[in-house]
């Protein structure tokens, strides 16, 4: 059983926002304009390095060498270098270490190894200005001493490598909900804050894939399942698991344990795939939500307009300031086609930075995106008077700011159709089809 959980738990290593790969600059530190970020991510990966260390000790072994390469480039800021590797690593596992048959994951090293190359992707491929104020910005909004859970890659490397300490749980603790199913990952989190939180034991993983399978198997029998959850019941009688869907309902069951015994700290969420247990306890919260103690009955008008207000000022010196609470779906269509479509910034009063950064546009639209389809489900969850048109108010503008952020996000685009369809506007929904 322990092997099924790890191999499907290899399926979440991947589960974390896709970002493009632009451009490949050999030496990270030396194109950074900022000189303290460069002295973070020096400091990040020679934390990285000593954890990888105790992990080696710890299993009464030495670190491979190919380990101690790939951290020295890491610390060096040779971004090709540390790519190369952590393809091979993934691929062919540590040739000298006397695994050459095992690949990197489900090993305790995998974390560390993993968050590094994270680190010095945004910085190697992706861009300086709004790498650093995406981290800047969800690292001030958390207090000291919560937790805090990264779902897509920026949301997880960024916040890893740009908080004064993610080792030391400095100034907040920092997991991702997307590996929580993989056991190498559960004993990186327990080395590090294991004497400090909660987190889950070997044997809590082992509940929580059961009760999914056993919970899978009702479902499965009653024409329950959710799209894409890949559950089958063989000749035998056993339950075979696969896929995204299904690792993400144990990695919420195994997030819902970490909340539940963890009563002393704040938590914050950045989402990359939704877990459905989490909605009704979710508020906005800048680029990212927080995740209250209780169920929240709805999401005041207070909540709302600071999230309003928020978004409007992050974006206007992105995209210019000319989305507003009337601007209509014809609108953002013509700016996407002329600015995205025909590249023509004539009369743009944004940044022609964020509009050629691929990575900066995917992270900002995607965070927006998540915000709306919360705003959906209170929607569709709606029990006070006029609760459902003042969700759907929220959510249609939410919409249009991410698809004006990124109008090729998948999550912005398929959501804001499925919600203009489902508010009868299918003329709408098709212009937004039809963007560039």
């Amino acid at each position: 059983m322990k092997i099924a959980i790890i191999r499907l738990a290899s399926i979440v290593l991947c589960l974390g926002l896709a970002i493009g790969c632009g451009k490949r600059q050999q030496h990270v530190f030396s194109s950074l304009e900022d000189a303290s970020t460069v002295a973070q991510l020096k400091t990040f990966a020679a934390e990285k390095e000593v954890q990888a260390k105790a992990a080696s000790e710890a299993q009464g072994q030495t670190m491979p060498p190919e380990f101690q390469k790939y951290f020295d480039a890491a610390k060096r800021g040779d971004w090709l270098a540390v790519n190369n590797q952590f393809n091979n690593f993934m691929k062919y596992g540590a040739p000298n270490s006397g695994q050459a048959s095992l690949q990197l994951r489900g090993t305790p090293w995998e974390p560390m190894v993993r968050e590094t190359w994270g680190a010095l992707f945004f910085f190697g491929a992706g861009d300086e200005k709004y790498s650093t104020a995406y981290a800047n910005d969800v690292i001030t909004s958390i207090p000291p001493g919560s937790i805090y859970f990264g779902g897509t890659d920026s949301g997880r490397f960024l916040i890893t490598a740009m908080q004064k300490s993610q080792v030391n749980g400095d100034p907040f603790f920092t997991l991702t909900q997307n590996a929580l199913a993989d056991g190498g990952y559960l004993v990186y989190l327990r080395a590090m804050y294991g004497d400090k939180i909660y987190i889950p034991t070997a044997e809590d993983l082992e509940k929580c894939f059961q009760d999914y399978k056993q919970d899978a198997l009702e479902r499965l029998k009653n024409g329950k399942l959710k799209p894409g959850e890949d559950v089958r019941q063989d000749s035998n009688g056993q339950i075979q698991i696969s896929g995204v869907v299904a690792v993400m309902e144990i990695n919420g069951l195994l997030a819902k344990d970490i909340f539940d015994k963890n009563t002393n700290q704040e938590f914050y969420v950045e989402e990359s795939f939704p877990l459905d247990w989490m909605y009704p306890y979710l508020e906005p919260h800048n680029l990212i939500f927080k995740l209250n103690r209780q169920p929240l009955t709805e999401l005041s008008d207070e909540i709302v307009q600071t999230d309003h207000d928020y978004w409007t000022k992050l974006i206007a010196p992105m995209i210019g300031d000319w989305l507003n609470d009337d601007t209509t779906v014809s609108e953002i269509s013509a700016f996407v086609e002329k600015v995205y479509g025909k590249k023509d910034l004539n009369g743009f009063k944004g940044d022609p930075r964020f509009i050629q950064s691929l990575d900066s546009k995917k992270i900002f639209s995607k965070e927006r995106a998540s915000i709306a389809d919360l705003y959906v489900w209170r929607m569709n969850h709606a029990t006070i008077a006029g609760e459902r048109e003042r969700m759907a108010q929220a959510a249609d503008f939410a919409f249009r700011q991410a698809l004006a952020l990124y109008p090729n996000s998948p999550e912005a685009r398929k959501g804001y159709v499925d919600f203009l369809k489902s508010q009868n506007r299918n003329s709408d929904a098709a212009v937004v089809n039809g963007m560039w």
